[in-house]
């Protein structure tokens, strides 16, 4: 082989591993993004599925999630844009 040739299937062969590291973490990164999103029912849950794993009773954690779920149902509802953006330091927190 000639050591141009070489050269070039080894640039092909970092190259796959870069295009592949970029994919990783930008899946990472949604996954990150998703699981802040949904909070506290995603932990729940996960925690829920936790507990029945280990053959306990995990009715707390669900009961959490699905109060939690609502409460994000809850606040989706509601008109969030500029005019409303400081109520929330008007009404004291939350």
């Amino acid at each position: 082989m000639k050591l141009s040739q070489i050269r070039r299937k080894n640039k092909q062969l970092g190259q796959g591993m870069t295009e592949y590291i970029i994919i990783v973490a930008l899946i990472a990164v949604s996954a990150i993004g998703v699981y802040s999103l949904f909070g506290q029912t995603l932990r729940n849950q996960t925690a829920g599925l936790a507990v029945e794993m280990s053959g306990q009773n995990a009715q707390s954690n669900i009961s959490t999630a699905q109060t939690n779920a609502n409460t994000a149902t809850t606040n989706a509802n509601k008109t969030k844009n500029m005019g409303t953006y400081n109520d929330a330091n008007n009404a004291g927190g939350n």
